[in-house]
């Protein structure tokens, strides 16, 4: 939380190294439990909003922090055909709207995403659910394996891509956690004894990388893969199994994810089976109330994440030196009362 009784000094940049030097995800996991059991009134933060032109796009999402004293905004700048993103976070004091902190925010989207999807995890997956399977091994995907080894003992990690280079790739990255990990020839060999699933990657024709067939009772699938209409990660039979869907934002889920959209076209109804993490967190859904239930959870990223893992940052980036202040700053405009 921010000191209400520290005087502004200036606003301080935090490049990428910055923001992962002071990144932790056991805080990371606590403040956004924080957040979610609080159930924020939906003027918090609103829907994500995108401008998109000749393969372009701009997206924004914006939030209000209570809590955390801050209110702020991500801002998402990516073209398909210079085929890259940029990524920015302003953070603005609550009290005096005082522009804090300027960071760039793609280690963020890495690690509030994988922070999340452990906190869904942990809450959902049976307690003896040791073994996990990863379909996908890039930054999301060992964000994420980093994200629930912090929350709960892991047993087994076994990974599938396409690419055998890419799958030694992971293994060899995670080994610093002390947890067997292994490769699988397929995807369905990766899930075949998994208690927990990870789906982290998008075909790239967005075929779908995890089938409902292959699904057993008792198994939590996390899909973090599709977040927009064009995108498929998991096919309709899935969301069919699942007893439960819970989603970090169920209105964007449901009507703007190429899954879901799929699904209802295939003529699965969920509607009555969605809620929102909140939901969850707070206690005003049980959650599981089955061991053999199969249980999905599919984010598409908020706003809640970005500005309560960012403000996280801040405070930490604060208390360990990390920066660099900038020299000159937005000075807040007096406005009659």
């Amino acid at each position: 939380m921010v000191d209400e009784t520290q005087a502004f000094q200036g606003t301080l940049f935090l490049t990428d190294e910055d923001v992962r030097s002071s990144f932790d995800w056991a805080e990371a996991w606590a403040a956004l439990r924080r957040a979610y059991s609080s159930r924020s009134n939906p003027g918090q933060f609103p829907p994500r909003s995108m401008a998109r032109h000749d393969g372009c796009w701009l997206r924004v999402l914006s939030g209000i922090e209570p809590d955390a004293g801050v209110m702020g905004i991500k801002i998402i700048a990516a073209s398909i055909k210079a085929g890259a993103a940029s990524y920015l976070i302003p953070l603005y004091d609550i009290r005096t709207m005082a522009l804090m902190c300027l960071m760039d925010a793609n280690a963020i989207t890495g690690f509030r995403t994988a922070a999340t999807t452990a906190l869904a995890l942990d809450a959902l997956a049976n307690p003896d659910a040791r073994r996990v399977a990863v379909i996908g091994s890039g930054f999301e995907a060992k964000m994420h394996v980093r994200a629930l080894a912090a929350v709960r003992p892991l047993d087994l990690v076994t990974v599938y891509s396409p690419s055998p280079q890419s799958r030694a790739r992971f293994i060899e990255e995670l080994s610093d956690l002390g947890i067997p990990l292994e490769a699988a020839d397929s995807a369905e060999g990766a899930i075949a004894q998994a208690g927990i699933i990870l789906c982290a990657a998008r075909s790239r024709d967005e075929t779908p990388t995890l089938r409902g067939a292959w699904l057993k009772p008792g198994m939590t699938v996390a899909s973090i893969g599709s977040t927009l209409p064009e995108q498929r990660e998991v096919d309709p039979d899935t969301i069919a199994a699942a007893a439960l869907i819970v989603a970090d934002m169920p209105r964007e889920v449901a009507h703007e994810t190429g899954d879901m959209l799929a699904a209802t076209a295939a003529g699965v109804k969920f509607s009555d089976r969605l809620i929102g993490l909140d939901e969850l967190v707070s206690g005003a859904h049980p959650g599981r109330v089955a061991p053999e239930q199969i249980i999905l959870y599919k984010s598409v990223g908020s706003a809640i994440q970005d500005i309560v893992v960012a403000a996280m940052c801040f405070r930490r980036s604060q208390e360990l030196g990390i920066g660099v202040p900038m020299p000159a700053t937005i000075i807040p405009v007096a406005k009659g009362k």
